[in-house]
Formats: C-alpha cells, sequence, structure tokens
C-alpha cells in the first residue's frame, strides 16, 4: 500500500515541477492532450451524495454518472486505485479497479498527481467499508497540474502568501471556501430582500468627476481621449440619489467603491458597498431596513440569526439599542462635548484624553475622534449610533429639533461601522453652502473633503422627495458573519504590497 503524503515539497519546488513536466511531455508523447478543451459532465459530486447516501455497505447500482474534479488524494493498493475527488460542491471516491479499467487506464490513474484535474465516467456504488464512490469505467485528464499544491497538513502558513495565491488557499483551506460561500449568500440574501421590498438595482459610474458622498481621499485617474482628470468613486451615493430625483422613487446598488486611505484589518483600499434610497421615507426607515437585511442575510449564510460576538452568543434577533453619538462620548469623556461648543473647549478635552486632533476640525469632528476612541471599540452587541454633528454629515438633513446635529445613524457591531444611512439632505441651497464648507475644508488640507458638485446641484433643484439614504459595508458584514479577524479573510484578492524578490 502507498499513499501520497506531501513528501514531493519536501524534495523541493523545482525538483517536483520538472518532474511534472516531464509527465506532460510523455502524455503528449503518447498522443494524448493534457489540457483537453471540455468536459460533458452529469453529475455534481453533491447531487450523487444526496441521491445515494443511503446506500448500504457493499452495494453496486447502475446508476452511471460522469463527474469531474481536482484530485486530492490517491491511494494505490494492489489492483485497485483509491482517489479522492473534489469538486465545489464536495468530496467522493473514485474506486478504480484493475479488472475493469485494464492495464493502461490502471497505471495512468496510479500515476496521477495531487492537484490534478480529471473526469471519470462510472456506475454509482459503496465499497465493503460504506465509502459512496464511483466505480470507474473511462477517466481522462483534464488539467495536469506542474506546480503541487500546498502541504495538506500545514498549508499555507503565511497570511500574506494565502491572500496573495488565494488560488492555492481555497484548494486547502476549507475555511476560506467557507468565508466566501458565506459572502455569496449574503449578497444574494440582500437581493432577495431589496427586491421584495420594492427596489429596482442599478448600475452607476465608477469613474467620477467630482469625487463625493463621503469623507474619504480619492484615486485620481486621467482620461486620455477626453483630456481630463476623473476619480474612482468613493461612494455610490450622488448618481443614485440623481435617480430618485429622476422618479425611480427606489433604488440600490452593490458595487466595488475606492478609497486612497490606510490598510488595516478593517480597510482595504478598495470595497464593496451596498447603497439604498428610497422616496418619501426618513432615517428611521433606513434603520428599519437596516435591520431587517442584517438579520435576513445572517439567516440566509448561517441559518441562524445568533453569531458570536465577544466571545458571547448574540441573537441578532433581538431590539438593538440606540444611543447619540454626542451623548455617549460626553459620558465616556467625562465632559459635555456637543457641535455648539466652543471649539477650543472641546480641544482641551480631546487634549486631557490625549487624542490627537488636525488643526483645522471644529467642535463636531473632534467629538467623533472622541467618540472613535473611547465609544466605538465597546460597541459590540448591535447599537444604533445617531445625531451625528453637521460638521461630519455634508449630505444628512439637519434634525428638527437640533439643527447642529443631523438626522443620521451608523450601526455598530462587534465595534465596527457595519451600516450608515440619514434622512438625505434635499434643499439646493442647504447643500450648496455644506459643499462651499466642505470646498473650504479642502482646501485648509483635509485631503478627504469634497468638493462643489454642481451637476448634483442642478439635479437637486429639479426637486428631491425626502428620502431614506442606507449604506452597508459588505466586506464588514460577512466579517461578522463568517467570524473572520482582518478584511482580507473576506475579499478574494486583497490589496497588497508588492511580492518582494
Amino acid at each position: 500500500m502507498t499513499e501520497d503524503d506531501g513528501s514531493a515539497h519536501r524534495g523541493g519546488l523545482d525538483h517536483e515541477r520538472e518532474r511534472r513536466l516531464g509527465r506532460v511531455a510523455e502524455i503528449r508523447a503518447a498522443g494524448v492532450q493534457p489540457y483537453p478543451h471540455r468536459f460533458d459532465r452529469t453529475h455534481a459530486l453533491a447531487d450523487i451524495r444526496a441521491a445515494h447516501g443511503g446506500l448500504e455497505p457493499g452495494t453496486e447500482t447502475d446508476v452511471r454518472a460522469s463527474v469531474a474534479g481536482r484530485v486530492m488524494l490517491r491511494r494505490v493498493q494492489g489492483k485497485l486505485v483509491f482517489v479522492t475527488l473534489r469538486d465545489r460542491s464536495d468530496e467522493l471516491q473514485l474506486f478504480v479497479s484493475h479488472a475493469t479499467v485494464g492495464d493502461g487506464l490502471f497505471d495512468d490513474v496510479a500515476a496521477l498527481d495531487l492537484g490534478d484535474w480529471v473526469g471519470a465516467t462510472g456506475t454509482v456504488m459503496t465499497t465493503r467499508k460504506g465509502e459512496l464512490s464511483v466505480k470507474v469505467e473511462s477517466l481522462v485528464l483534464l488539467a495536469k497540474a506542474v506546480r503541487p499544491m500546498p502541504d495538506k497538513w500545514h498549508g499555507l502558513t503565511d497570511t500574506d502568501t494565502r491572500y496573495r495565491q488565494r488560488y492555492a488557499d481555497l484548494i486547502v483551506n476549507e475555511d476560506a471556501r467557507r468565508t466566501f460561500a458565506v459572502r455569496h449568500a449574503a449578497v444574494a440574501s440582500f437581493r432577495r430582500t431589496l427586491a421584495g421590498e420594492g427596489f429596482t438595482e442599478v448600475e452607476t459610474p465608477v469613474l467620477h468627476a467630482d469625487a463625493g458622498g463621503a469623507h474619504a481621499r480619492p484615486f485620481a485617474t486621467h482620461h486620455n481621449a477626453l483630456d481630463m482628470g476623473l476619480y474612482l468613486r468613493i461612494a455610490l451615493e450622488l448618481h443614485l440619489k440623481r435617480l430618485i430625483v429622476g422618479g425611480m422613487e427606489r433604488v440600490f446598488e452593490i458595487g466595488r467603491v475606492f478609497r486612497n486611505e490606510g490598510i488595516s484589518p478593517r480597510h482595504n483600499p478598495e470595497f464593496t458597498m451596498m447603497e439604498s434610497y428610497q422616496a418619501f421615507g426618513d432615517y428611521t426607515d433606513a434603520m428599519a431596513l437596516a435591520a431587517v437585511l442584517v438579520r435576513n442575510a445572517a439567516r440566509d449564510a448561517l441559518g441562524t440569526t445568533v453569531v458570536e460576538l465577544g466571545g458571547e452568543q448574540v441573537d441578532l434577533a433581538e431590539p438593538w439599542r440606540e444611543i447619540t453619538m454626542m451623548g455617549a462620548a460626553s459620558e465616556a469623556a467625562g465632559a459635555e462635548l456637543h457641535p455648539s461648543r466652543p471649539v477650543a473647549e472641546v480641544r482641551a478635552v480631546a487634549d486631557r484624553l490625549g487624542i490627537q486632533v488636525e488643526a483645522h476640525w471644529g467642535s463636531g469632528r473632534i467629538g467623533e475622534e472622541i467618540f472613535s476612541h473611547l465609544v466605538e471599540p465597546g460597541l459590540i452587541r448591535p447599537t444604533f449610533v445617531t445625531q451625528h454633528p453637521v460638521e461630519i454629515s455634508p449630505l444628512a438633513r439637519a434634525d428638527q429639533r437640533d439643527p447642529s446635529v443631523t438626522e443620521r445613524f451608523e450601526l455598530f457591531i462587534a465595534g465596527r461601522e457595519i451600516a450608515n444611512g440619514y434622512s438625505e439632505l434635499n434643499d439646493p441651497v442647504e447643500q450648496r453652502a455644506r459643499f462651499e464648507e466642505e470646498q473650504r475644508a479642502k482646501e485648509a488640507g483635509d485631503l478627504g473633503a469634497g468638493t462643489v458638485d454642481e451637476d448634483y446641484l442642478r439635479a437637486l433643484e429639479y426637486g428631491l422627495p425626502p428620502t431614506a439614504g442606507l449604506g452597508i459595508g459588505v466586506d464588514r458584514l460577512v466579517m461578522l458573519l463568517a467570524g473572520a479577524a482582518s478584511i482580507k479573510d473576506v475579499i478574494l484578492f486583497p490589496t497588497l504590497r508588492p511580492e518582494a524578490d
């Protein structure tokens, strides 16, 4: 009895690649194509397991199946070869008997390397030990793997290598495959929920003449034919609200946005947002929608609304608490904080706490910074934070009771911002004044501040009805559902430094 055990890796990658390349040459010399054009598969492996998982040990059927997948294990035992095959749905054993396939095919199967892609046709059976299998009658090589798979037991131990070589990580890392299955299910859940609420999915431009919709530093590029500077979008917001002006009433988009800022376990320069806008609503409608979307995504991706947060089991279906940003910051700082307070007094509180602030920040922006340091990390259970200062919310409608704050919320779970939403500012005169304030902040050195978007102002002048806007960070939500520690774990190909030579 012999078994592949990863010794090829210990023999050196270059030597193993040369051996496998030699095998490719032998296959071609024998008149066989090691990389054929197609294979007609009749069954996914999970389909066979679902239909025949209850077969008694030692049972042979007349059910024929053509299956395909990657060779994960190959074991030769006398005149039998057992191959573990994996496709995207499951793993299943190929049972190859010399008595059935003869010398040539038996030797070819015995010579397969781990990582090879094969297609096989045969009948469904179980071995005497009860292992569900396909008894092979014919088998073809679909793609010869020239590079060996990562070691089965140790995998890719360097995290940067895992992210850089995601293709290899997915081959050997079941947790990675599960994470991206969770991501797919969560995004699909968003689409179902929003469609059920009457929202229309749309696509808006990635290239913007003005970078707006959020406080963020954009990536700049240049369009040669038009000889004009453009920015990769930092948010989906402004084009979606133009569609509300146009009368579409309920729209959403799931798309990539780009921010030329730092990289951390919570930040990647490009990430995925879901933004929705609904006419005739306000921020409370957006809060309610956020709760429905998150709970449905958990249920659809995990089969439960119970997740582990900070070492405890939390049911997302339970009511979520609500706090105000400045109220929570004041309590944590031991001092009254409010956008209406003199900036020197609020800056003195930050200095006392050892929190660095920029010279051009106002009282509201400094208060937010204090909140982010003292309060945000402790918001483990789902919490809506409301009443953000106008200074940090240039597109949100002012609160009817306190015009220095806005009808805005952020949803925090596990110390991370998951969602953001507000009653949209729809007064074109006030919006121009906010944009001009943003422009002054940019000129004062705030590279994340926006500019005056004349086309958006023109759209507002046609009339934007009362509108509720919502944005959810898809990557951070998937981190929550999959239990991932880093945003890189939930993005298939995260941004990394150049690979060292």
